[in-house]
């Protein structure tokens, strides 16, 4: 039973990387609030699923840029600093919506400039406390270090999107922003507790050919490039958050008062969150996996199996179901990704990899939340979500056969090694 149960060794054994790691976990879940508040308030406000996607759209920019010299920053100076930095700037963007919020008639324009400027800053505190929380911790624990870390998003994910349905059918969105901006307190707290964290290997100076570096390792490394593509190609094709609110309005809750939607609309947002943090309770087993590559591509597989499900079915309970599947998926995914990510890839340059990394995941989900409200615009809610989830499989089958040696990948055998053998 003992590789069942996730292995939480690095807690035990690494102190510091505990404080960060329960600092984090509770600023994360403050963040969902946020972004769960956001979109049904823009929802509120406009009745418009495009204009829901349009919020994550506005944030592509920084989501895309900010990482690329977060990670440049991560691997120049001291990390802690970063992290303090940025966590208060991110507080200030949470402080400034619930004072939008605080008047009985919301701007709309503060919901779209706001989240993007917090967005910008949090491309730079994510490949920082990714590069951070792997220095922290011995080789040998990386992969259960990864699951941990991939732990926080899915407890975010299932807490912040249930409570931010509580709190705005209770106390409305403006209470739900003053409590995310109170969980960055915890995680300055546990920033402020580290030693000085300098890169490993000497600093690199920051600027314009740092970021060139970090790219120009990814040259020839097919292994990288695939994981990259892998969470691009899930999330572009197969986020379909952008219509909750729209699902949760007419397709499950018609008839229902806005408190009830909002609980709906908290359900739904959760769901994912709720089959990847029942998965990574239950990840024992992913230490003993040695083919992590082909593990990425089956766990993207699966996750868009089970959303083009979701988009077919009426029942609440059932949907709520296939969106765990589909949470589980990922952080399978998301767990072997990062882990081969942090492996191939030197601490002097953990900080950039960390970014182009950050720099995927964090623009993937805004355009497939523009993408799936686009294409719910001039067709149906339910077609853009089951068309992404059966293009998801597609893509997994393109790159499948474009990297062939991905599938054959083994942590630790080195890539070079299974390139040479393609």
């Amino acid at each position: 039973m003992a590789k069942l149960f996730v292995d939480i060794g690095p807690l035990r054994r690494y102190p510091q990387y505990r404080r960060l790691w329960i600092g984090y976990a509770i600023s994360a879940i403050g963040s969902q609030l946020t972004i769960a508040a956001v979109a049904f308030q823009v929802y509120l406000i406009t009745r418009s699923n495009f204009d829901v996607g349009l919020v994550s759209l506005l944030q592509l920019a920084p989501a895309i840029l900010a990482p690329m010299v977060g990670g440049s920053i991560a691997d120049a100076f001291d990390r802690r600093k970063v992290l303090v930095v940025t966590a208060i700037a991110m507080a200030a963007c949470s402080i400034a919506l619930a004072v939008n919020a605080q008047s009985g008639h919301a701007r709309l324009w503060p919901l779209y400039l706001v989240p993007a400027i917090s967005q910008f800053f949090q491309g730079i505190s994510g490949p920082t406390s990714t590069a951070t929380q792997m220095t922290l911790v011995d080789k040998d624990s990386i992969v259960a270090a990864n699951v941990l870390r991939q732990m926080i998003q899915r407890l975010a994910l299932v807490v912040g999107p249930t409570l931010a349905g509580i709190l705005i059918a209770t106390g409305g969105v403006r209470l739900t922003y003053w409590f995310d901006a109170l969980s960055f307190v915890f995680a300055v707290g546990a920033v402020a507790t580290l030693q000085p964290l300098p890169p490993q290997g000497g600093a690199r100076r920051f600027g314009f050919k740092s970021i060139v570096e970090g790219f120009a390792f990814l040259k020839g490394r097919k292994v990288i490039q695939a994981c990259f593509l892998a969470d691009f190609n899930a999330t572009v094709l197969g986020l379909p958050t952008s219509l909750f609110p729209a699902l949760a309005a007419s397709h499950f809750g018609h008839h229902l008062s806005n408190g009830d939607i909002a609980r709906i609309y908290g359900l739904l947002v959760a769901g994912p969150g709720i089959g990847a943090l029942v998965g990574s309770l239950l990840s024992g087993w992913t230490t003993e996996i040695r083919r992590q590559g082909l593990a990425v591509l089956l766990a993207v597989g699966l996750w868009g199996a089970a959303l083009a499900a979701f988009g077919l079915v009426h029942v609440l309970w059932l949907a709520i179901f296939l969106l765990a599947v589909a949470g589980w998926a990922d952080l399978v995914s998301a767990s072997f990704r990062n882990t081969i990510i942090q492996v191939e890839a030197p601490d002097r340059l953990r900080g950039r990899l960390s970014a182009i990394s950050t720099t995927v995941v964090g623009s993937g989900p805004r355009l497939g939340n523009f993408e799936a409200g686009t294409v719910a615009k001039f067709s149906s809610v339910e077609w853009s979500i089951v068309s992404g989830g059966l293009g998801v499989i597609l893509g997994v089958l393109l790159i499948a056969k474009r990297f062939p040696s991905f599938a054959r990948y083994e942590l630790g055998a080195g890539e070079e090694e299974v390139v040479t053998t393609s």
